[in-house]
């Protein structure tokens, strides 16, 4: 019987998982691992700070549908890992996260760079494990990449102590996976499915509602087919963003705080909401005793602790939403649905009309230099054939609202915890995993400057992210909160030449391109696509511009701050 150390396992069961690519930063107690790794033809990307690893794994998971890896060290190591892991619990994000951790004999004493990082996570993790005994290794990895990807996705922790990597144990050990307790439901209840059909075919205001469960579980062709066929009209919300086309007659784009006008006038006047993979968050629903007053709700998920924990549900099928709406749409076509689309046409009419007379609007007659121009005119340029990354903020607003968004895996952005930082190691981590696709990073000066270290991760590991930097000399969101609601006192939210950041990005190997003409801007987004290496082209947008629409907080969605059509 051959052995072989806990390290040399870890890397084995990970070959296993079809593990290609792993995001980290080495320390002290992962040493053992990272010599394993040396050897192994599993390819490291050396980031410049732990949060840049999750959040690169995160997004590499959202561009693939693979389970994203990443890995730290213990103590720091591990807690800087914790934005991106409570990132990816946000947004069911499969990524499994290992960290080293004191000796087993040291862990509880207050060791040198120990910290209880299962505790720390256990409120942001699908699922944690701290690895006591080496002989548990390979099934714990296994159950990891299991949970992770499996029912709603999320991430999980695997917690090593040192020596349990430098420990021996049997080469041709095997991992099982015995979890009794965890059995996610994938196909829906037939009798709730019929009920749904049922709903949709009396329905008279439909509206389909498509979240981000609709694109990690490859239910966007059959969620298009149905909307087509039943001639329902599609609300996205923000992580649903490419799981329903854009360019859709169809389509009623984003709806929520800074959504469509259209979108939230659909949800305020229908008489069903067919949700699908979403969940209605705030951002969404604004104030919940005034959202969709008038509606039943169908609400499909795979997680059966979203239905009905915002908005009340009439009919709940919980599942996995390729099943559900496969079953769902066969069920509604076996009606006699002639009656049931023709009663429809009235409303979809009504709708399409609103999106001709409410479009998203800015001055495009202004010689100055607007960030929905430039949003837009990176579309015109890519064709909408590249994926887009955001930071958090105005510039993802304006990069969800003025970007077309056709296909899935195509939008990565931080939905439920807004992530500053996320925007650049997400493209690195997107770009990685996609080496055949464009992918962008939308930025903005305040965000971008958490994780401006990145900039050297790309550049060594020769991963020619371009960077479309929307820089307004300020954190954008909060000082347009300050201006509408707190009488212009822009406390701490100034930030104009703090950093030259054709100079950042120079000094890191990269190429750095300054606009502030409007006349420029194609040249210079043309000139980004076609350099091999990471490219910022630093956009000097006006200062006081604001996202509209915009939804006050508290407000019900149907009131929105806008421009005047």
């Amino acid at each position: 019987m051959r052995k072989i150390t806990g390290s040399q396992m870890i890397i084995k069961c990970l070959k296993q998982e079809g593990v290609e690519v792993i995001f980290g930063y080495p320390g002290g107690k992962v040493i053992p691992l990272y010599d394993t790794l040396f050897d192994s033809d599993i390819r490291h990307i050396l980031v410049r700070h732990e949060q840049g690893a999750s959040h690169a794994a995160d997004a590499y998971a959202r561009a693939t549908g693979k389970v994203g890896v990443c890995v730290s060290t213990s103590g720091p190591g591990a807690t800087n890992l914790v934005t991106g892991i409570a990132n990816a619990h946000m947004d069911s994000v499969p990524m499994v996260a290992i960290t080293g951790q004191v000796a087993t004999a040291e862990i509880g004493t207050d060791a040198f760079q120990e910290a209880d990082i299962t505790g720390i996570t256990a409120p942001i993790t699908k699922h944690n494990y701290l690895v006591k005994d080496i002989n548990n290794l390979p099934s714990v990895i296994k159950e990891a990449f299991y949970i992770a990807s499996t029912g709603r996705p999320g991430p999980v922790v695997i917690d090593i102590p040192v020596d349990i990597s430098t420990a021996m144990i049997d080469e041709n050990a095997e991992g099982k996976i015995d979890l009794p307790g965890y059995k996610p439901t994938y196909k829906g209840n037939q009798k709730q499915i019929k009920q749904a059909a049922k709903k949709i075919f009396e329905s008279k205001k439909p509206v389909i509602f498509s979240g981000g469960g609709v694109i990690s579980s490859g239910a966007s062709e059959i969620l298009t087919h149905f909307a087509q066929k039943a001639k329902i009209p599609v609300i996205t919300s923000m992580l649903g963003l490419g799981s329903f086309p854009e360019d859709h007659p169809l389509a009623l784009n984003m709806a929520g705080m800074h959504g469509t006008r259209y979108a939230n006038m659909a949800f305020t006047e229908t008489d069903l909401i067919i949700a699908v993979g979403a969940r209605f968050d705030d951002r969404v629903t604004g104030k919940v005793s005034g959202f969709a007053p008038h509606a039943s709700v169908i609400h499909i998920d795979i997680d059966p602790a979203e239905i009905g924990k915002i908005v009340d549900v009439t009919v709940p099928v919980v599942g996995n939403a390729k099943d559900v709406l496969t079953d769902l749409s066969q069920r509604y076509f076996e009606l006699d649905n002639r009656k049931s689309i023709q009663k429809k046409k009235p409303w979809v009419d009504y709708l399409m009309g609103l999106k001709e007379k409410y479009p998203l609007m800015y001055d495009k007659k202004s010689p100055n230099l607007k960030p929905s121009y430039i949003v837009e005119k990176l579309y015109e340029l890519t064709g909408g054939d590249a994926i887009i990354c955001t930071e958090v903020g105005q510039n993802q607003m304006w990069a969800a609202q003025f970007y077309t968004y056709t296909k899935p895996r195509t939008w990565i952005s931080s939905g439920g915890l807004g992530t500053m930082g996320f925007g650049l190691p997400a493209a690195i981590g997107a770009k990685t995993g996609r080496p055949d696709k464009t992918v962008i990073d939308i930025a903005g000066d305040g965000s971008i400057q958490m994780v401006s270290q990145e900039l050297a991760t790309a550049v060594s590991n020769q991963i020619p992210v371009k960077i479309m930097l929307l820089n307004n000399g300020y954190l954008g969101m909060v000082r347009q909160w300050q201006e509408l609601f707190f009488k212009k006192r822009y406390a701490q939210t100034c930030i104009r030449e703090c950093v030259d950041f054709v100079k950042l990005v120079e000094a890191y190997g990269g190429v750095g391109i300054r606009v502030t003409d409007k006349k420029d801007v194609e040249g210079a987004i043309k000139k980004a696509l076609e350099i091999d290496n990471v490219v910022m082209v630093d956009f000097w947008i006006e200062g006081e511009e604001n996202v509209y629409p915009m939804v006050a907080p508290g407000a019900p969605i149907s009131e929105m701050l806008e421009w005047e059509y």
